[in-house]
């Protein structure tokens, strides 16, 4: 089967074009720091054995709201596909906010705490699913717990997928500017949409600053339906989710994946 067949097979699967899909969900409060508890939203296919694990960062303050309601299917990119993840043979656990913070900035994503509480997800994937890979996935602002959690863990993640990566600064957050490529020592792997329009997100940018690096470029779509910079939009690539999620889970099986989507 050619690269682009294998593409358009698992999309089509993705996109419920088989069996019906038997999501199954669960919320977890895990400890945190100081007696805080950290929301988990842990799901899977029970009708495809799991062949890989990942941790999903939501963008923005990084709030999803668990404590309140499970996201049907939600906006942020990563949240909204978690199903088609799952479809695909991948476990998912969607982070929260810990219950004593009312949101995420990016010093907080770059913590020693949001790494400790990022292992402790891990090694909940591991136990729910022994011997999978394990791998964080950021989109956004989420990119910046990715990065920042996979240099902490090293070897305790088999490797980090960065979309739609923040790589540039605002007044109140330095994203990844600057950032050391060669700290995460695990696979890495680069998702951005040529025509991303978010001004702490330009595409440009982020090919000047990861030479060398292996990325997914990303082009087509559907027309906006939100600001640039949020999730029905080029930045949370509207329109081509089923072959950009493809191609990710491609990567995370070691399979070959294309330079450009779709």
């Amino acid at each position: 089967m050619t690269l682009k067949r294998a593409l358009i097979a698992l999309a089509a699967l993705a996109a419920g074009a088989t069996a019906p899909a038997q999501t199954l969900e669960s919320v977890s409060l895990l400890p945190s720091h100081g007696g805080a508890q950290l929301p988990v939203l842990f799901g899977h296919d029970a009708s495809v054995p799991p062949r890989v694990a990942a941790v999903l960062f939501n963008g923005g303050q990084g709030v999803v709201g668990l404590q309140k309601r499970i996201p049907t299917p939600g906006a942020n990119f990563l949240v909204r596909t978690r199903s088609e993840f799952n479809r695909l043979g991948v476990a998912t656990a969607v982070i929260d906010v810990p219950t004593d913070q009312a949101g995420m900035n990016d010093p907080y994503r770059m913590s020693e705490r949001h790494a400790e509480d990022v292992r402790r997800v891990v090694a909940a994937l591991r136990e729910q699913h022994p011997a999978l890979p394990v791998y964080l996935i950021g989109t956004s602002r989420g990119t910046v717990s990715a990065a920042y959690a996979g240099a902490a863990l090293g070897a305790a993640v088999d490797g980090v997928v960065l979309t739609s990566s923040v790589i540039a600064a605002n007044r109140a957050n330095p994203g990844l500017v600057g950032f050391d490529w060669r700290r995460i020592t695990a696979r890495l792997l680069f998702v951005h949409h040529r025509d991303d329009a978010c001004n702490v997100t330009p595409y440009a940018e982020l090919r000047r600053v990861t030479p060398g690096q292996q990325l997914i470029s990303v082009h087509g779509g559907e027309p906006a339906r939100s600001e640039p910079c949020e999730a029905f939009s080029a930045h949370g690539y509207l329109g081509v989710e089923g072959p950009v999620v493809a191609a990710i889970v491609q990567w995370m099986l070691g399979q070959p994946i294309p330079a450009e989507l779709p």
